[in-house]
């Protein structure tokens, strides 16, 4: 992977994306924080989508998966049973000449300083990444506790819980999408790798002579997500199989994309054995808590768990990296006939802004708000009457709106508009009493 700086592609999103408001630096006022991203109005519409899509296809079209939300700060005693405290760690190493540092595993020549080439690096050390605050008004040891590193940990702490409120027997899962947060050493890749982020994973219980079933019935569920319904292209994507697995793991995957950086990890799909809930089991003394009891053949045992889990924030920054493209436009600069487009290719049921209504004259403000309202009941929908016509496209088509709705002089008397296909720049004239069956058919077309 190369750095960001040294990437053009990369380069140009991270500019489009503040521009635009779709994420930029937190705090930035101040200099910025390493690691942190605020998203701004065209990017909460965007990781919000994502989200829902995320939960609806893993969790309110199933009858198998149930929905957690957990607290960010657990019990520590959550973080010692998971072995976070105790080996949650990366090995670090600093450059003695220039003062940057790194993760070990991530310098291709060990032991060289990939930013000015010395030699002089400090010997190998390890970093937990766990972040540590306090609870109560004692700040000391009694009352520390952790961010959550995870957001798997809660859900077998709950899983008893869950369970018998949903009535639920094996196999089932639960799923939970929150915040997580890890003191990377470096974090890089605009929000590739940060310390503060969203997770989506799901855990489900099975028996353990069914894992390997459920483990490729999940992997193959997830890969359909990113290509049938984000539409990621299948060439963009690969599996990459762990060749070494914890003691407790029969089988591990990453699903990768190849992003203008490399090719880097988007969801991870693991058979986690009965570790979890074993070492929760031991560490809580709550044994009912962490078994499953089965009544019709008497046996108590530890369920298998599969676990699936993305990052929400690489999501987002996938698409927005596999959305972004320039091609030539039409434009009324002078002594220009063509210029460069920037084009957002959002698939139409995530972009932040899925129609924007364009009155074409300002006269023409009270016909076209009223469209406006009446859209916006359905779609994620944006007003603009500001400059020329041209000027609205290319801002509309560098956030990714899909469609923008034109209306003219002509629209009182044939009750018409004029639709503009962001990705072909064709515009077809479309009846206002068809409008909506229209764009329904073009923003869900598999609804």
């Amino acid at each position: 992977m190369s750095n960001i700086a040294d990437n053009d592609t990369m380069t140009k999103l991270v500019a489009l994306c503040k521009r635009r408001g779709i994420i930029f630096q937190s705090s930035e006022m101040y200099g910025g924080i390493n690691g942190f991203w605020d998203y701004g109005p065209s990017g909460v519409p965007l990781r919000r989508a994502v989200e829902q899509l995320w939960w609806r296809y893993m969790v309110e079209e199933r009858d198998n998966v149930e929905g957690l939300d957990s607290t960010i700060i657990c019990h520590p005693e959550v973080w010692r049973a998971s072995g976070h405290l105790a080996q949650f760690s990366d090995s670090m190493t600093d450059c003695l000449e220039c003062k940057k540092r790194y993760r070990v595993d991530q310098l291709e020549n060990p032991g060289v300083c990939p930013n000015c080439g010395s030699t002089k690096m400090t010997e190998p050390r390890e970093f937990n990444l766990m972040m540590k605050t306090f609870v109560g008004p004692v700040f000391d040891e009694e009352h520390a506790a952790w961010l959550r590193a995870e957001t798997c940990q809660p859900i077998f702490v709950d899983f008893n819980t869950v369970r018998i409120a949903t009535r639920q027997k094996l196999p089932f899962g639960i799923a939970q999408t929150g915040k997580a947060f890890r003191n990377e050493i470096n974090p890089r890749f605009f929000t590739f790798r940060s310390r503060e982020f969203m997770q989506m994973e799901m855990e489900f219980f099975c028996r353990d002579e069914d894992s390997m079933q459920w483990f490729d019935y999940w992997h193959k569920e997830r890969w359909n997500f990113y290509t049938k319904v984000l539409g990621i292209p299948e060439n963009k994507l690969r599996i990459h199989w762990h060749d070494k697995l914890a003691h407790y793991a029969k089988a591990a995957l990453d699903i990768e994309f190849e992003f203008p950086f490399g090719w880097g990890e988007i969801e991870g799909v693991h058979h986690r054995g009965t570790w979890d809930m074993s070492r929760h089991c031991e560490f809580s003394k709550q044994e009912k808590d962490c078994k499953y009891y089965d009544q019709d053949t008497k046996d108590s045992f530890f369920p298998t768990v599969v676990e699936t889990s993305c990052g929400l924030d690489r999501i987002c920054l996938m698409l927005l990296c596999n959305g972004y493209d320039e091609d030539k436009a039409d434009t009324q600069k002078e002594g220009m006939d063509e210029d460069v487009r920037v084009v957002l290719r959002l698939p139409a049921k995530v972009a932040p802004v899925q129609i924007a209504v364009l009155p074409l004259s300002k006269k023409l403000d009270e016909s076209a708000s009223a469209l406006f309202r009446n859209l916006r009941k359905q779609y994620r929908a944006n007003y603009d009457d500001s400059g020329s016509i041209g000027k609205r496209y290319r801002r509309q088509d560098e956030i990714g709106t899909p469609f923008c709705v034109t209306v003219d002089f002509d629209t009182v008397n044939d009750q018409a508009v004029t639709v503009r296909d962001r990705d072909t720049m064709t515009q077809e004239r479309i009846a206002i009493a068809a409008l909506p069956a229209y764009l329904q058919s073009k923003i869900y077309p598999d609804a």
